[in-house]
């Protein structure tokens, strides 16, 4: 969730992408379905290990869940690390309905956390071209 939200909140400024210490393997339903509800598919993502991007260029890192700011190394030429510790809805126990309505908690979450960054990042953008 946290990608397709970050991919729409600021894909036009950062290039985008997830990975964790230990994929699942696959994106959970609950997730695309949540996330369709808000008009972003994530139904084509898969899950990818961090391992995947150690060759490529990484100005930042964002953690979302638990303790993975402590799973997750440094990057060569990172710059940026920042932590943001939302419950793991994958994770969710009970009915149908508590595990639908956990996911939309977190997704909103997200949503809210991503969009503020975004908007920085944007704003940020706009202080470094103006002094130009």
């Amino acid at each position: 969730m946290a990608e397709g939200i970050l991919r729409a909140a600021a894909g036009d400024l950062l290039d985008v992408a997830s990975a964790g210490s230990k994929p699942a393997g696959y994106v959970h339903p609950l997730a695309i379905q949540v996330m369709a509800e808000i008009g972003i598919d994530i139904g084509s993502n898969r899950s990818k290990h961090m391992d995947e991007f150690y060759s490529e260029p990484v100005e930042t890192v964002i953690t979302v869940c638990g303790n993975a700011d402590q799973a997750c190394p440094m990057f060569p030429g990172q710059a940026n690390r920042h932590h943001w510790p939302f419950d793991d809805p994958a994770h969710a126990e009970g009915t149908s309905d508590e595990k639908l309505a956990l996911f939309r908690r977190v997704q909103d979450e997200i949503r809210i956390t991503f969009n503020a960054y975004a908007a920085g990042r944007r704003d940020q953008r706009k202080t470094c071209t103006s002094e130009d």
